[in-house]
């Protein structure tokens, strides 16, 4: 019979004995907007935004510091100071070499110089990636020591700040930081030396309270996120609700906090023409 010549259907010829598909680790990323999964390489190309939704990553110091200096041309100040330890908090240390290792740097700040389009300018970048952004000690002490270098080479600053507010690990003394840049930023304006203050996502705490609102000009990003402490937490304080997105940089905008909002890929040059027109020249 014809049934019996047919042979029984081997099912072990048809199971692959290595079904892993070859993509290499560590090359792509989700996007937490619309969860597109993109190839790191194009998301880098594109300055960290999304290819898919426009969805806005986070940049990293490094990263930041590419996309607005001229190649080559930022020069890292050289600030000999270590963070100290002073409410002796339980492995603060520790936390601290685990985010020096993990980005490559040693305080959540980067300062230095550098040329925009030729336009020589102090530039400082803050980074997310270590301790949130935090102002400690070190990183007060950085910024003030750019904004009086930036009187005494009679340059302008341009300050990038990305934080979630003061280093409470050291308590009294990184609220401190808030008056002491303060104070500097009062000698540069007196001394008529123009401050660009960038926001990015997010800027909150004493950051926002101090040195990210007092600049001469003050620019965002799309869809930043601004302000002095959560939503959650003023509602709780005051006893009201309050309006969706209240802390996006459009809403900061449309109720006069900023002066403007730049999109990432604009900005060098927007930075650069805002120089320009403030009677800032090529060197």
């Amino acid at each position: 019979m014809i049934v019996d010549k047919i042979k029984k259907r081997d099912n072990k010829s048809i199971i692959k004995k290595d079904n892993k598909v070859d993509i290499p680790e560590g090359k792509w990323i989700k996007c937490e907007h619309c969860k597109e999964i993109i190839y790191k390489e194009v998301l880098k190309a594109n300055n960290g935004i999304c290819p898919t939704c426009g969805h806005y990553f986070r940049m990293n110091c490094k990263s930041r510091i590419e996309i607005i200096a001229d190649e080559g041309s930022f020069k890292k100040f050289n600030i000999n100071i270590d963070t100290v330890n002073p409410l002796k908090m339980q492995d603060y240390k520790e936390k601290l070499e685990k985010f020096r290792e993990k980005t490559n740097m040693d305080e959540a700040v980067q300062c230095g110089t550098c040329k925009i389009n030729g336009i020589e300018t102090v530039l400082c970048v803050m980074d997310s990636n270590f301790f949130m952004g935090s102002m400690g000690s070190v990183v007060g002490e950085k910024i003030t020591y750019s904004i009086e270098k930036a009187i005494n080479l009679k340059l302008p600053i341009i300050i990038f700040s990305c934080s979630g507010g003061a280093r409470m690990q050291e308590g009294i003394i990184s609220l401190m930081q808030m008056a002491k840049v303060t104070e500097a930023l009062t000698k540069l304006d007196k001394a008529g030396n123009l401050y660009i203050s960038v926001l990015t996502d997010p800027t909150y705490g004493g950051v926002t309270a101090s040195f990210a609102n007092l600049g001469d000009i003050i620019l965002a990003e799309p869809k930043a996120m601004i302000g002095f402490a959560g939503q959650r937490v003023i509602e709780q304080t005051i006893g009201e609700k309050l309006p969706d997105g209240f802390q996006t940089a459009e809403f900061m905008l449309e109720h006069g906090f900023i002066d403007k909002i730049v999109e990432r890929n604009l900005m060098k040059e927007t930075l650069y023409d805002l120089l320009r027109l403030n009677g800032y020249k090529k060197v």
